[in-house]
C-alpha cells in the first residue's frame, strides 16, 4: 500500500503504513493544527541516523527536539535500562534507591561547586516549574522575570515564563514579567558591537527591575543560551552582569540548561563557558537523551537548606524513576569515557563552524551564522541589507526539500537550527553541509 508521506516517497512496508494510519486516526500532536499534519514515520535509529521500515534512512540534524545528545540507541544506555528493568522497574520517590542516588551524584559532580542536591522531575517544563516554586519560597517574593525570546516549557508557570507567542493563549499563571535580552543581529538597543549590546541590555534589565519593584521579584529566569528562540550567544559580560544585578537586589538567578546542557555546547553545562554561577539550574533532554523521560533542578546549598526544616510543597509520582535514573548514570558514564562532550566541541570548531561559514559566503539568504559545539543556527533573510526574515512559505519549502534529501531539520521561524547529536562525525557534518548547500542553492 502506498500513502502520501512527507519524505516524498511511498511508504511500502505494512508496519510504516499502519504506524501512519494509526497516528492520523488517534494521535493528537502538540503545537499543531491536526488536519494538515503529515508526520514522518520513524521505526528505528542508531547514532545520528533514523529510518523507517520502507528503506528510507535520514540524517538526524534535529536531534529530534534537540535532546538525543548521545545519539540514537547508544548500546550502553539501552543495556542499562534493560538491566534496571530486570531488577526494579519503579519505586516511589519517598524511598532511597541506588540508581537515583548515583544519578544525583553524577549530576552534582558536573554542577558548579556548592550544588549538592537534585530534585528530579519528568521533563524540562516541570523542572522550570519547580525551580520557580523554590525561588518564590526561598525569597518570599512572587515575580519572575524572563526574556521575550525564550522557551521554558508547556506547564503553568513555565509556559507563561516563555516569551514567544505560545504563552499568549496560556497566560493563567501569575507574577510573570518579560524583558528583552541581548540579540545583536536584531538589537532592541541600537547596538553595533557585542559590548554595547551587553551594556544596554543590562541597563534595560536594571530599569525593569527598578520599575517592577526589586522587593517583589523572586527570580530572573534565563536560558544560558536561548535555544528554540534562535541559539543566541550571550555577549561578553552579559551573564555575569545579570548575576551582579540579581545579587544587588537580592534576586535569585535560575539558569535553564534544558536544551543547552549535557554536551550540547561542547561543555558539560553551557554555563561552564561563562563566568557565572546561578542559584538553581534546570535540566532535562541531554541528561539521558530522552531515552526515558527525565529532568530536574540542581539546587545550590543555600536554597536546599531552606527546606531542611520546612516542607517543600511539591512532588511527582515518577520523580527519580529507576529506569530514567539508570539511563542517566549510563549516559554520563558513556559521555565521560568516550569523550563525547569533547567530540561536540571539536566538531563545532573544526567542522560545523567552517562549514556553515562557507555556506554563508555562498548564499545571500543566510543573514547570520551563530553557535557553538553542536548548537548552531542559520538565520535566513529575504534581504541581507534590511534583514527581512525569510517568509514562512519559503521556510516550509526548505524544510520539505531537506527531508526529501534525507535530512531531518530543526526549523523555527526563519531559522535552520543545526543541532546534530554530540556523537556526530565529520563525514556526517560534511554530508549535511552538502544537503543544506543544495537546498539553499535551489531557492
Amino acid at each position: 500500500m502506498s500513502i502520501h508521506a512527507p519524505q516524498g516517497t511511498a511508504l511500502t512496508s505494512a508496519s510504516d503504513t499502519r504506524a501512519y494510519d494509526l497516528d492520523r486516526s488517534h494521535v493528537f500532536h502538540s503545537w499543531s493544527a491536526q488536519a494538515s499534519l503529515n508526520p514522518l514515520v520513524i521505526a528505528g535509529g542508531q547514532g545520528s541516523r533514523v529510518w523507517d521500515d520502507s528503506g528510507h534512512t535520514y540524517l538526524d540534524f534535529s536531534s529530534q527536539l534537540v535532546n538525543t545528545n548521545i545519539g540514537h540507541q547508544h548500546p550502553r544506555v539501552v543495556e542499562a535500562i534493560k538491566k534496571q528493568a530486570e531488577t526494579l522497574t519503579t519505586i516511589a520517590p519517598t524511598t532511597a534507591n541506588l540508581a537515583r542516588g548515583e544519578a544525583a551524584e553524577r549530576i552534582t559532580d558536573i554542577a558548579p561547586v556548592g550544588f549538592n542536591k537534585v530534585f528530579f522531575t519528568n521533563a524540562g517544563a516541570d523542572a522550570v516549574e519547580n525551580a520557580i516554586r523554590m525561588a518564590r519560597i526561598h525569597t518570599g517574593r512572587d515575580k519572575v522575570l524572563s526574556t521575550y525570546r525564550s522557551y521554558h516549557g508547556n506547564t503553568g508557570a513555565a509556559i507563561v515564563a516563555t516569551g514567544d507567542w505560545r504563552r499568549i493563549p496560556n497566560e493563567y499563571a501569575r507574577g510573570h514579567v518579560h524583558f528583552f535580552g541581548p540579540y545583536l543581529y536584531r538589537s532592541e538597543f541600537w547596538s553595533t558591537t557585542p559590548e554595547q549590546e551587553a551594556e544596554r541590555a543590562l541597563h534595560h534589565l536594571r530599569r525593569v527591575i527598578e520599575s517592577e519593584g526589586p522587593a517583589s521579584i523572586a527570580a530572573i529566569l534565563l536560558e544560558t543560551i536561548p535555544g528554540t528562540a534562535g541559539i543566541m550567544m550571550p555577549p561578553p559580560g552579559y551573564l555575569p552582569g545579570v548575576r551582579a544585578l540579581a545579587d544587588e537586589f537580592g534576586i535569585m538567578l535560575i539558569l535553564d540548561e534544558v536544551m543547552a546542557g549535557f554536551g550540547r555546547t561542547g561543555e558539560w553545562l553551557a554555563l561552564d563557558a561563562y563566568d557565572v554561577v546561578p542559584d538553581l539550574i534546570t535540566f532535562a533532554k541531554g541528561v539521558n537523551s530522552g531515552y526515558v523521560p527525565a529532568g530536574g533542578v540542581i539546587i545550590s546549598d543555600p536554597v536546599a537548606a531552606t527546606f531542611d526544616d520546612r516542607v517543600f510543597p511539591g512532588g511527582l509520582t515518577y520523580s527519580g524513576h529507576p529506569l530514567a535514573m539508570a539511563s542517566i548514570v549510563a549516559t554520563i558514564e558513556a559521555m565521560n569515557e568516550e569523550g563525547i562532550v569533547d567530540n561536540a566541541a571539536t566538531i563545532g570548531t573544526d567542522h560545523i563552524a567552517p562549514g556553515l561559514a562557507s555556506l554563508a559566503e555562498k548564499h545571500d539568504v543566510i543573514g547570520e551564522v551563530r553557535g557553538t559545539g553542536v548548537f548552531w543556527a542559520l538565520e535566513l533573510v529575504a534581504d541581507r541589507g534590511t534583514r527581512e526574515p525569510l517568509p514562512a512559505a519559503t521556510m516550509g519549502r526548505i524544510k520539505s526539500e531537506l527531508i526529501a534529501r534525507r535530512l531531518i531539520p530543526f526549523t523555527m521561524e526563519n531559522r535552520i537550527h543545526v543541532v546534530p547529536p554530540c556523537v556526530v562525525t565529520p563525514d556526517e557534518v560534511a554530508e549535511a553541509i552538502s544537503i543544506y548547500d543544495d537546498v539553499l542553492g535551489s531557492l
